[in-house]
């Protein structure tokens, strides 16, 4: 009964969807702390197919830096969120990604661009470059940092019968999570 019970459990493991955060890269420079990443995910075939019949898709980008602390809990001295909205439209057969630091609604100011392949436009999802997570005025050389790196498919900003759907199901959960010490050394 064990081996059948760990069987399975091998099985739902390896249907999950695997997010992994597969290269982090934190730089000081005059302008701030900058954030590189890379984060390697599969859409799973229900939110591909979402897609393909012109439902967006919100994925999220956050970033915490802690200042250490010997006395007490490590100060949260900077928090930064990247809101990204993937969509297909079918009529023109063109994925759009809108980027905005604030959730993405009605209106708002948000940075779009549009992609002809879903590989291409998955890969604008997946790859952070130079992404400004602190103002260089909020890091003391003297001090040690570290970095919470959070990526998340938000399906609270889903059409509600996804929320409904989505709940509990494993191939709604694309999270992935790191953390990594900010180096002395600075960037170019």
């Amino acid at each position: 009964m064990a081996l059948v019970l760990m069987a399975l459990a091998q099985a739902v493991l390896a249907e999950a969807p695997v997010t992994e955060i597969s290269q982090l890269r934190l730089e000081r420079t005059e302008e701030g702390v900058l954030l590189s990443a890379t984060v390697r995910f599969e859409l799973p075939q229900v939110i591909d197919d979402a897609l393909a019949k012109g439902i967006p898709m919100f994925f999220v980008a956050e970033a915490v830096l802690f200042r250490d602390r010997w006395y007490w809990y490590d100060k949260q001295t900077a928090v930064t969120a990247r809101h990204m909205r993937l969509s297909y439209q079918p009529l023109t057969r063109r994925w759009r990604l809108t980027v905005s630091p604030n959730p993405i609604g009605n209106s708002g100011l948000a940075l779009g661009q549009t992609f002809d392949t879903r590989e291409e436009a998955l890969a604008a999802v997946q790859h952070i470059s130079h992404w400004k997570i602190a103002e260089a005025g909020d890091v003391d050389p003297e001090a040690r940092y570290n970095v919470d790196f959070r990526f998340r498919l938000d399906v609270s900003q889903l059409p509600r019968p996804f929320q409904i759907g989505a709940v509990g199901h494993a191939d709604w959960n694309i999270t992935a999570l790191r953390n990594q010490r900010l180096t002395i050394e600075s960037g170019r």
